[in-house]
């Protein structure tokens, strides 16, 4: 017996490929699992042509890409890579974006987390932005960072570590309560 998923356009998140570097294959493979959008850069566009990924946008400012067809153009324009593919997603109503990157970026990303669903993940972390009342079922042992700052955070299921780490204390849930609007955090992969 087999199932049939009716997927619906924007219904995956996008997913935003800056850097690929030393990034899981593997991990890769899930996140094109449902066939998101793919916006990339043109360098990363040779990498995922080589791999047999296909490519729905590529920001660049001109178009001297001929690496798969029915590749769209996103013009960069005075914007970073990063800052015009959201500005495009986020006006064409996605709802979510997965972000790989070798690093964090999150200088260039905050101004974005109020309007679009971000996840960042790199070879070791996947970064997120969570708001008061997250809950998530971790085994114990896990290590959290809270990348952002917070005056008044509350915690259940953490033990804090070090400054603005903490490690999940059982199996089980932990949660966080806070008053801004939303925090950045960081679990290990």
């Amino acid at each position: 017996m087999s199932s049939h998923h009716i997927i619906r356009e924007k219904q995956e998140p996008a997913l935003l490929i800056l850097e690929l570097d030393n990034f899981p294959e593997e991990m890769l493979g899930q996140l094109l699992e449902w066939s998101p959008t793919v916006i990339t850069t043109p360098h990363t566009a040779e990498v995922l042509n080589t791999l047999g990924i296909k490519v729905d946008w590529i920001i660049a400012d001109s178009n001297n890409t001929d690496l798969q067809s029915d590749v769209k153009i996103m013009p960069a324009g005075n914007n970073t890579s990063a800052g015009a593919a959201l500005t495009y997603l986020i006006e064409h109503n996605y709802p979510a974006v997965n972000i790989i990157t070798t690093g964090t970026a999150l200088d260039e990303l905050l101004p974005f987390a109020g309007k679009i669903n971000l996840v960042i993940i790199n070879a070791r972390q996947k970064i997120y932005t969570v708001t008061t009342g997250f809950s998530k079922w971790k085994p114990a042992g896990e290590q959290i960072d809270l990348l952002s700052t917070t005056n008044t955070l509350h915690h259940n299921g953490l033990q804090q570590t070090a400054t603005n780490s903490y490690q999940t204390t059982h199996d089980g849930f932990f949660t966080l309560q806070f008053d801004e609007p939303f925090v950045i955090i960081a679990e290990q992969l």
